[in-house]
């Protein structure tokens, strides 16, 4: 089924649902395939392509299946164009608590996130 991602407020809402189902083709319809994620880890940029993303996405069990509660909120949009935007949303995979800077753009066939960066809390 095709997504409506004449937004940008689609995309990430598609991302934030397709997070806590544990659903790579969500996911994986929100992110250009060329798009990766990068975090900051023991001193280290860490980077990993979204093909291999999903991968790991589909080999955990979903938020959602684990009863785990959900928060998920666009915190700001910034379009500096009509199909340019920068994104920071806050949400989380309980233990872990996130905030994400994502850079969408509206390609020939709608909204993608095309760059991820993030932090995360752990909380118990």
């Amino acid at each position: 089924m095709a997504h409506d991602r004449s937004t940008v407020e689609s995309v990430v809402q598609l991302y934030f649902d397709g997070l806590y189902e544990g659903s790579a083709d969500k996911i994986g319809e929100a992110f250009h395939p060329s798009a990766d994620l990068r975090w900051h880890e023991k001193g280290e940029l860490k980077v990993v392509k979204v093909p291999d993303w999903l991968d790991m996405i589909r080999k955990r069990p979903s938020a959602k299946a684990q009863g785990k509660a959900r928060e998920d909120v666009i915190v700001t949009i910034d379009r500096s164009h009509e199909a340019t935007a920068f994104v920071k949303v806050r949400c989380q995979l309980p233990p872990r608590y996130f905030t994400d800077y994502l850079v969408a753009m509206k390609l020939s066939d709608g909204w993608q996130i095309v760059s991820k960066s993030y932090r995360y809390d752990t909380k118990e």
